[in-house]
This record gives C-alpha cells, sequence and structure tokens, in this order.
C-alpha cells in the first residue's frame, strides 16, 4: 500500500508542532528581556529631576552654539528700513544678510560656474538649511512674547527649560500677527490686534466664519496630548 504524501506530511508537521511545545516548556523565554510594542510607553532611561538637571543646565552652551551658528551665516545686525513697515508699523530689516566668504563679493561670486563654487566651498553658508537649535531633540520653540501672551490667556506655560527661541526679534513678523480673510477683504484686519487662542477665537469670529468654520477653528486651537 503507497502512503499517501499529504497525510504524511500533515503528520510530519505535526509531530514537529509538539516537540516545538515541548522544548519551549522545558525552556521558558527569560522574564527579564520585556516584549517591545509600538503601542507601550517606553520607559525612560532616565528620571525626570536628573533629565531637568542635565538639560536646562546644557541650555547657555546650547544658546551659545547656535548663535555663533547664526553670526557666521548672517548679519544680524538691526537696520530697519525707514519706509517699509508691516500692518501695525513694526519695520521691515533691509540689506543683503546672507554672508559670503572672505575675500569674496557678490560680483566675483556670481562670475564663477557652479562646478568652481563647489570645488572651492565658497557656496554661501547662509542658504544651506537651518538645523533647529537642539537638533537632536526638535519640537516647536516659541519666542518669549508669545510665550508671555498665550500664558496670559490660557494659563499654558510654553516655555522650555532646555532651549530658546534663537532668531533676533526684530527679523521676526509683529505680534500678534494680522490675519485677512481672503473670502471678507473689506474687513481688513480681523484679529482686531489679538493672537488668536481657544479662550478668545470666538469672542474675535462669531459672525465672521460659518459655524463649520467655527468647529474647525476651534479644534485647530484645543491643545491635545502628544
Amino acid at each position: 500500500m503507497v502512503p499517501n504524501t499529504r497525510t504524511s506530511l500533515g503528520l510530519a508537521v505535526a509531530l514537529s508542532l509538539v516537540a516545538v511545545l515541548r522544548l519551549n516548556a522545558q525552556n521558558p523565554p527569560s522574564q527579564s528581556v520585556p516584549v517591545k510594542s509600538s503601542y507601550q510607553f517606553p520607559v525612560a532611561e532616565e528620571d525626570f529631576s536628573s533629565l531637568f538637571k542635565r538639560t536646562s543646565g546644557d541650555q547657555p552652551e546650547v544658546r551659545k552654539r547656535q548663535m555663533s551658528l547664526l553670526n557666521e551665516r548672517y548679519d544680524l545686525s538691526d537696520r530697519p528700513d525707514p519706509n517699509a513697515k508691516q500692518s501695525r508699523g513694526k519695520p521691515v530689516q533691509t540689506g543683503v544678510r546672507v554672508k559670503l566668504s572672505a575675500g569674496v563679493s557678490w560680483d566675483q561670486l556670481s562670475a564663477k560656474s557652479p562646478e568652481d563654487i563647489r570645488s572651492k566651498g565658497l557656496f554661501p553658508a547662509g542658504f544651506l538649511p537651518l538645523p533647529h537649535p537642539k537638533n537632536g531633540e526638535g519640537g516647536m520653540v516659541f519666542p518669549h512674547f508669545a510665550i508671555d501672551e498665550i500664558k496670559k490667556q490660557t494659563g499654558r506655560d510654553l516655555t522650555r527649560f532646555d532651549v530658546d527661541f534663537d532668531i533676533p526679534d526684530h527679523f521676526l513678523p509683529e505680534f500678534p500677527a494680522a490675519i485677512y480673510l481672503t473670502t471678507r477683504p473689506d474687513l481688513g484686519d480681523v484679529s482686531q490686534g489679538q493672537v488668536v487662542t481657544s479662550s478668545n477665537y470666538y469672542t474675535l469670529f462669531n459672525g465672521i466664519l460659518n459655524p463649520k468654520q467655527l468647529e474647525g477653528l476651534r479644534l485647530l486651537l484645543t491643545p491635545f496630548a502628544q
């Protein structure tokens, strides 16, 4: 009698599974190795008090390093235009701020070929991507005036203990920023000189936006756990 091939294969698989189960029963997995999951809350290797002390202590050095990079790439001096103003009067900065390599002018640079600029390392560093002031950590960093206003309105303190905002104030847009609606240009600046938050959005935009837009704005301004 010729044995059925499928029956023989099924029997072999069954015997193999029994052997594996017995082996696992005799040698259970070590309990010291945690099972990792994408949804498992990460276990910190450093307690918060130690992290706070270390990173807040590093803050001056982080700022010094970032400002050194900015000053190396750009002219950060305050040179406001006497005529060009933003919506509520803050002057616009003037002049080319990207710095060139020593001994090279813009005219000289424009006369060179891309290959020559690349081979001699003359490409202005100011046109390269600007790193986050604390690139390893990342995350949002807010200027001091935005932090103060948000805290005043909502009680939320957005100050970071490990890093400060790095761009000088005179290069930033005026605060609060003016808001113009493309659907209602006749209204002009609808911000009324206020930064929009979860505390004042309804007062500012009720009667201007439709209910769907108001609800979208509410969701946009509501802080959610990250």
